[in-house]
């Protein structure tokens, strides 16, 4: 068996870094165009050029998103925009729109293509003609099961790859290509600007009683007939790996850094047992569903991977995530020798509240905070402002970019 690659989504630089050194093997990011997640900061070409190189001196690797479905204006500058990715030595280009992969294929031909989700990729014979024209890898359509990609692998070439969303939210319409947030905002979700419509609340009006809101479900917050319960395949990997799924994807691109190191991190250690040992995989499942679930989610489903959705797979009474833990900060640079280090702090906390330290790399551990200063060295005993930048007594070593949490209460 081959082990298969995490990857994972970075919105920004933060994040980029972030989901390296918390164990992905690869990233996928957007430029400031051709993006399908236009609210994400997403790179200029000096961010994607300083990601591209922290990735490659981890060893990781960088995906650039290109997934939008281009209009005919679109097209102006595209040739150049993939010239410049091909240049940063990104390893891929993901592409929805057959116009956009001809144009990345003629201008920047050592450019690995990866086929977006967002293509509808469904069958084996759409997977064979994308082959055909170029491409090394597929996503799959988050609405196939396990036995159909099976089905695909058995009959594509040995060297094109599969990758499949593994963890994150589900989208309602087919494969993403939705038109509602379009039609209800005007906001176009196949280039980037999706409203959500999908975590609306919706009550039914009757076309003769305007302003007579019925709800479509005897609940009097209404309810909220498309909001899909988020995607966790963590207890599953096995399954996943023997029908033929090479590269496991993240979805969260819009999501916190705290979001990206968590999931990571759990995913990382779950694919790490598995393939040390199955059953020390399966002994410590639900320490991985812990971990996890420590940060921001809607409640879990294996949505289509073993067959249709029948109700279960959606959460009708509110549109809140479930959330156990804050984040509360992040180390900005390696603790002294007293184990000091200064902190950027993202939600508020106080000396005297027992905290968790979830380091990138080892277990977390638990700790009360006895002793914080301010940029001016003067002790004090709450930090309440945002991102204020902190001086924290840890009970242990720590490093740049290890985050700190503390449970909700």
């Amino acid at each position: 068996m081959q082990k298969p690659e995490l990857l994972a989504p970075a919105g920004d630089l933060e994040k980029l870094k972030i989901a390296v050194l918390y164990g992905a093997d690869a990233v996928y990011i957007g430029g400031e165009a051709y993006s399908l997640r236009a609210k994400a900061k997403n790179f200029d070409k000096q961010k994607m050029q300083e990601g591209i190189q922290f990735a490659h001196q981890h060893g990781v690797k960088v995906y650039v998103t290109a997934n939008i479905y281009a209009h005919n204006a679109d097209f102006e500058g595209m040739a150049e925009y993939f010239k410049e990715i091909q240049k940063m030595g990104a390893d891929a280009v993901l592409i929805s729109d057959l116009g956009v992969f001809s144009v990345a294929k003629e201008a920047a031909p050592q450019l690995e293509i990866h086929v977006s989700t967002q293509a509808n990729n469904t069958n084996y014979k759409s997977a064979q003609m994308w082959y055909q024209l170029g491409a090394k890898r597929v996503v799959v359509a988050r609405e196939l099961s396990l036995k159909e990609i099976k089905q695909i692998r058995q009959n594509i070439p040995q060297d094109m790859e599969i990758e499949a969303f593994v963890h994150g939210a589900m989208c309602i319409s087919y494969s993403g290509r939705c038109l509602l947030s379009n039609y209800l905002s005007g906001r176009d979700a196949n280039k980037g600007a999706c409203a959500h419509p999908c975590r609306w609340k919706y009550h039914l009006v009757e076309e003769t009683r305007p302003g007579e809101y019925m709800p479509i479900e005897e609940n009097e917050r209404g309810t909220y007939i498309y909001n899909s319960k988020d995607l966790c395949m963590l207890e599953h990997i096995p399954d996943l790996i023997e029908a033929g799924v090479i590269s496991f994807k993240i979805e969260g691109r819009m999501k916190t850094p705290f979001y990206v190191g968590t999931v990571i991190k759990a995913y990382r250690m779950a694919i790490d047992d598995y393939f040390e040992n199955p059953e020390k995989y399966y002994k410590n499942i639900p320490l991985y569903v812990e971990e996890v679930s420590k940060a921001s989610h809607r409640d879990y489903t294996t949505a289509f991977y073993y067959g249709k959705p029948d109700g279960n797979q959606q959460v009708y009474t509110n549109n809140t995530y479930i959330r156990e833990y804050d984040f509360i900060g992040m180390v900005k640079q390696d603790s002294d020798e007293k184990h000091c280090a200064i902190v950027e702090q993202r939600n508020k906390f106080s000396v005297g509240e027992i905290i968790e330290v979830m380091p990138a790399k080892g277990k977390a551990f638990s700790m009360k905070v006895k002793h914080m200063w301010n940029e001016n060295g003067e002790e004090i005993l709450s930090a309440p402002h945002p991102q204020q930048i902190l001086k924290v007594e840890f009970s242990e070593a720590v490093k740049e970019f290890d985050m700190m949490r503390k449970a909700v209460e």
